[in-house]
């Protein structure tokens, strides 16, 4: 099996876009934070290379 060389780096990048817009919705729009959660945590996982 050929394993791809692949960098991390654009997940990591959306990995902290999206933490900083589930900050930005804590702080202005408390009850909408949960529709970031899935961006943050698929960057997350995939920046480990977990996925």
């Amino acid at each position: 099996m050929e394993q791809s060389n692949t960098s991390t780096t654009s997940a990591w990048l959306l990995f902290l876009v999206s933490t900083v817009a589930t900050i930005a919705l804590l702080i202005v729009k408390p009850e909408w934070f949960w529709v970031t959660l899935p961006f943050v945590l698929t960057s997350l996982v995939k920046a480990m290379r977990a996925m």
